[in-house]
């Protein structure tokens, strides 16, 4: 309508021109006048008027699309969150790159249990280890979340020793943890008192005297000795298993960074009973059972300062009570829930967004980013949200909800550990008491407010840019031999 009213003008003012005549002047023509005081030429001046109009159609049009497209991570929308594009991307990141193959992931499951478990009997049988008997699986590779490579194993070895412990509190109070232990306050830290009337061998040659508080002078048992003894034994009874294991593998026993840190048993098959011939890597921590499924494991200190009493230090395993959480949440979500696919292209995005990154930017971007903060902070989206909200078609949108989540904890300097001091939690858990009620814990309570909000930053940019970021460095060129 624009455009043929401003045509017609043009043709009324044409025509009032020609009428005029060359000598009707100008003051009788007053329209006429005003045409030839026009910047511009009459069909010039139309043309520009005709693209307004082309212009203000287009953007009428635009506007109108926009209204009917339906809100994003809405029930009805086919795809929640992002474009199609963007899942399609996601999908084919997740079954090229990160899901493992249940076959080979069986296969070993199946070869590490063999080794550990003639290792166990081998020092259960010699009297050497103190072992209960049996060990615990943990880890992502028994939680189904695992990615990349199925290389990598977690096992408890439970110890008998001392006969008698008492669970005591840090030796010194909370506030001070940073001054005396760097790296601490964002752990749940005991120390084990041995009892008074405690007898036995082993349990006195690994204590240590307390040196400050109220405890001081009373023997505690020493994370760090503990742990050097375990090695020592564990290295004798792989001396009486290796010879029954060699026609199927070869084992090999390495300590692994300090006294304190888990031991590594490589295992590399000869025989074709693990299909893919992986090199496989066994963690063999030693712990102290606590009951319910709880169990205390020497702490690493991530950076040791001169005059603090290293390896004295015990910390909180809760990996059965997070397996019994997610048996519980299986059951609870929908069939074709998407949270541990959540939970494995995070990982992914994190070891992509690493690549990019300075050698030692990049090692600070794993160690804020480690893994149970992921697990975590899926933990805490999972369980304030709607079981159907988890449905696969709503993927994008719920990857999305775990990245602001985790952005705005980082930002905040806060993430609590989901079990420590959390009365909320499922009663199905049965965690004893001393756990609801203890102090919360901050895994982010030990960087620094900068280094947290360059993370943060980071973060968000690879979830916004995660698929030029997937299609540069998702290749074969640029993978690595496995994830974490």
């Amino acid at each position: 309508m624009l455009t043929c009213a401003c045509t017609l003008l043009v043709c009324l003012l044409q025509t009032l021109r020609g009428k005029a005549g060359p000598t009707g002047g100008e003051a009788g023509w007053p329209l006429q006048s005003l045409l030839k005081r026009l910047p511009l030429p009459p069909p010039l001046l139309l043309l520009l008027l005709l693209l307004a109009a082309l212009g203000l159609g287009w953007r009428a049009w635009w506007t109108g699309r926009r209204q009917r497209r339906p809100k994003r991570g809405g029930p009805g929308s086919a795809c929640p969150g992002r474009e199609p594009r963007r899942r399609a991307l996601l999908d084919g990141f997740y079954e090229t790159r990160l899901r493992l193959s249940p076959h080979v992931l069986g296969h070993s499951k199946a070869h590490v249990s063999l080794v550990v478990g003639e290792l166990v009997r081998a020092g259960k049988a010699a009297g050497r280890l103190a072992l209960r008997g049996d060990f615990v699986q943990v880890g992502s590779a028994y939680e189904q979340h695992k990615v990349g490579s199925p290389d990598a194993f977690d096992v408890l070895l439970p110890l008998r020793l001392p006969p008698r412990l008492e669970l005591r509190a840090l030796p010194c109070a909370p506030e001070r943890r940073q001054e005396r232990q760097p790296g601490s306050r964002g752990a749940f830290l005991c120390a084990l008192r041995v009892a008074a009337g405690a007898q036995g061998s082993p349990s006195r040659a690994l204590c240590v005297a307390a040196s400050e508080g109220e405890e001081a002078g009373a023997p505690l048992l020493s994370a760090a000795l503990v742990a050097r003894w375990f090695q020592a034994q564990v290295q004798r009874c792989l001396g009486a298993v290796r010879a029954r294991l060699q026609d199927r593998c070869r084992v090999q026993l390495l300590a692994v960074g300090g006294p304190s840190s888990p031991l590594a048993l490589q295992i590399a098959p000869r025989s074709d009973y693990v299909c893919c011939h992986l090199s496989l890597t066994v963690h063999l921590t030693p712990a102290i059972p606590l009951g319910e499924g709880l169990y205390l494991t020497p702490w690493v200190c991530p950076r040791p300062s001169a005059g603090s009493q290293l390896g004295l230090f015990w910390t909180l395993n809760l990996s059965k009570a997070e397996q019994r959480l997610l048996a519980w949440l299986r059951d609870q979500v929908p069939v074709d829930s998407c949270h541990l696919k959540c939970l494995q292209i995070l990982k992914g995005l994190r070891e992509l967004g690493g690549r990019a990154l300075e050698p030692p930017w990049a090692a600070q971007w794993d160690r804020v980013l480690s893994s149970y903060v992921l697990k975590t902070a899926l933990f805490w989206v999972l369980l304030h949200s709607p079981w159907q909200a988890w449905e696969d078609r709503l993927l994008v949108a719920r990857l999305e909800d775990v990245v602001l989540f985790l952005v705005q904890a980082l930002q905040r300097g806060r993430l609590a550990h989901l079990f420590l001091g959390n009365p909320h939690l499922p009663e199905m858990l049965s965690l004893p008491k001393f756990v609801k009620e203890a102090p919360p814990v901050n895994l982010l309570a030990d960087f620094d407010r900068p280094t947290l909000e360059r993370v943060a930053s980071q973060l968000l940019s690879v979830w916004k840019q995660a698929p030029r970021i997937i299609r540069v460095y998702g290749g074969h060129r640029y993978r690595k031999q496995h994830l974490t």
